[in-house]
């Protein structure tokens, strides 16, 4: 096995809900409008109900918020939330942290910017349609597109661009778990909706990405 030895990151991949924005306020008004019109629940969700949830699956987030309903009637449920979200994301966008596009768009002159993000398929596009960022990412990927957990999304990234030494950026446990299983540095965005006790690295804000250290362990 050779020595690890310290190289710079060539890559970021990205986590969407609490790393580069917060969406929940505009994904409130979807999900209960919807609820609203559903025969299986009379749940209206609440912010916290939706902090909760991050870094979850879907079908988790389903398990999760409606433990009463059978599980079909959970995934009817939430693919219709997730259709409404994406129209409302798309119309009203979310909440970017502070200087976001400023900072991805100098991030981007030295390394390949992309997103995993556990969300249902359409859901980064709506981020990129509304907020106008998509120009700067050279990929993405979510388990809605393929069916697979964050950890497999971060490997067909890795893979489908030739990455040599990416490092992810998210700011939950599973982020860090799905990095752990791809075999990648990770760094913990302390701002975001999780708390994680292991990390290679992080972040208190949004802006400390430019002053990063971006060696890493070479895997």
């Amino acid at each position: 096995m050779h020595k690890e030895e310290l190289i710079m990151a060539d890559s970021i991949i990205f986590d969407l809900d609490g790393t580069i924005w917060d969406s929940i306020d505009t994904v409130i008004l979807a999900w209960n409008e919807t609820l609203k019109q559903s025969d299986h629940t009379e749940k209206q969700v609440t912010r916290h109900d939706f902090e909760d949830t991050m870094g979850l699956t879907m079908t988790d987030i389903g398990k999760k918020l409606f433990p009463e309903l059978e599980e079909q009637a959970q995934i009817s449920l939430l693919e219709k939330c997730g259709k409404a979200e994406n129209g409302y994301i798309r119309q009203r966008g979310g909440a970017l942290y502070p200087n976001v596009e400023k900072i991805l768009d100098e991030l981007s002159s030295s390394y390949k910017l992309f997103i995993v993000s556990n969300c249902q398929d359409g859901y980064i596009e709506a981020f990129f349609d509304y907020h106008r960022l998509g120009h700067l990412f050279q990929d993405y990927e979510n388990p809605g597109r393929t069916g697979l957990p964050k950890g497999d999304n971060i490997k067909l990234i890795v893979e489908r661009n030739q990455l040599v030494s990416p490092i992810y950026v998210g700011d939950t446990v599973g982020d860090a778990n799905a990095s752990k299983d791809a075999n990648v540095p990770f760094v913990y965005a302390k701002y975001g909706f999780g708390n994680v006790a292991e990390f290679d690295a992080s972040i208190d804000d949004f802006n400390e990405l430019l002053t990063l250290d971006y060696t890493t362990l070479a895997k």
